[in-house]
């Protein structure tokens, strides 16, 4: 059966969608078949992978709303093993669509349950908010991955950010876990970054990976060609950062690690 995480982060420019795609590919090379759920309107992630939300039918939106299968919207992409459920901006409207509908908060759980079986892992970028369709996809998710940008007011987050968390594991979902907490945006040259490396790491210990994404310019260029870090330059510092943080993710949930 697969695991779900959730990556998420109320705070927008965190690093989020960066890494939905990037550690799904990471995933994807090391031979662990990945399904990415693009749940942010943006449709960031599912451009990101060469996908034109413009020309997306089938979304997660649809397969929320009961208007098409979960399966019908898979769609593959341009790393082996990696597979997408693509967003479109109908996505904006869905809160309100589903607000007045039962079980509201659970109807992205009963999607993913359908095709759990089908992939080793599945990820869920999240949208820089805290509304409805967040609450569903922790309502889904065994754990949630919780990206930090090396400043300041990133730390200031994250602790409403984990106040949501346990309203959810209260209500929704008792067996929702942190994965961890991932440092992004990183550079060892700078005195801030280097002080929130040190304060997040006293403050949470165990909860942080020790793997930290650098500030890499490949990193930042491989969206604009529609593909993961990885197949862009697999040299760069940023390609080699999520593969380790895959590997980590792998051993601290006991996979067999390529």
């Amino acid at each position: 059966m697969g695991k779900v995480i959730a990556i998420a982060n109320q705070k927008g420019g965190v690093g989020k969608t960066t890494t939905a795609i990037n550690l799904a590919a990471s995933l994807a090379v090391l031979e662990h078949k990945t399904l990415l759920i693009d749940a942010d309107p943006q449709a960031n992630t599912s451009s990101g992978l060469g996908i034109d939300p413009k020309n997306v039918t089938n979304s997660i939106y649809e397969v929320m709303l009961n208007e098409c299968n979960i399966h019908d919207a898979v769609v593959s992409s341009v790393v082996p093993n990696l597979y997408l459920v693509p967003a479109n901006i109908d996505l904006v409207g869905a809160e309100l669509e589903i607000i007045n509908l039962p079980e509201r908060e659970k109807m992205m759980q009963s999607v993913i349950n359908q095709l759990k079986d089908d992939y080793e892992f599945i990820l869920i970028d999240c949208a820089p908010s805290l509304g409805l369709i967040t609450v569903n996809a922790l309502t889904a998710a065994d754990t949630v991955l919780i990206p930090v940008q090396c400043e300041y007011f990133a730390l200031e987050g994250l602790g409403k950010l984990l106040n949501t968390i346990k309203i959810v594991q209260t209500n929704l979902n008792n067996n929702l876990n942190i994965e961890g907490i991932l440092l992004t945006m990183y550079d060892n040259r700078l005195r801030l970054s280097n002080q929130v490396l040190e304060d997040v790491r006293t403050h949470f210990k165990n909860l942080v990976f020790n793997t930290v994404i650098y500030r890499n310019v490949r990193l930042s260029e491989a969206p604009s060609h529609q593909m993961p870090v990885l197949m862009y330059d697999a040299a760069s510092k940023g390609a080699l950062n999520y593969l380790n943080l895959a590997r980590e993710i792998l051993v601290k949930n006991n996979r067999k690690n390529q």
